[in-house]
């Protein structure tokens, strides 16, 4: 269980805190929930804390974990598919898992395939939420500033 101030990554939405651990009852049944704010959008999300593993919330990464996940997704060689119906949805489970390496090699594929040919709409909206993801790990657990951590991404995924 996670406590109030903890940062947390919510799959498909990035990084948050913990604002405030609400307790409601719905009939006879009392249910935890987290209150999150994402500072993307100053967006609050409600959710059932006993759900919260199942939807693959985490705590956010530290450093070292960090740095580690980034060099060895720029070591992958890209592998994707040529269908981009077939691409957006390896892609977007991958997004869905929550884990940090997986958000960053949608990032390093998309990045790839955007050298080679324009990304479809779709794609571009995808690249920037897995970028806004991944960026909003690295801001929380660096404790920087969005642009040291595109600079930092970008130096160890995108430019290898």
């Amino acid at each position: 269980m996670f406590q109030v101030g903890e940062k947390i990554i919510y799959p498909m939405y990035g990084a948050g805190v913990i604002e405030e651990i609400e307790e409601k009852k719905s009939g006879t049944q009392t249910e935890l929930y987290y209150i999150i704010q994402l500072p993307k959008n100053h967006m609050k999300i409600r959710l059932i804390a006993n759900k919260s593993e199942e939807l693959g919330v985490r705590a956010v990464g530290k450093k070292q974990e960090i740095a580690k996940a980034l060099e060895e997704v720029a070591n992958r060689k890209v592998v994707m598919p040529e269908n981009w119906n077939l691409r957006y949805k390896d892609n977007l489970q991958k997004l869905k898992t929550g884990k940090l390496d997986m958000a960053t090699e949608v990032i390093k594929n998309l990045n790839e395939r955007e050298k080679i040919k324009k990304l479809s709409t779709i794609e571009k909206k995808m690249f920037r939420t897995a970028m806004q993801i991944v960026l909003s790990e690295i801001i929380c657990s660096y404790e920087i500033d969005a642009e040291k951590a595109e600079e930092l991404l970008a130096n160890l995924v995108l430019n290898c």
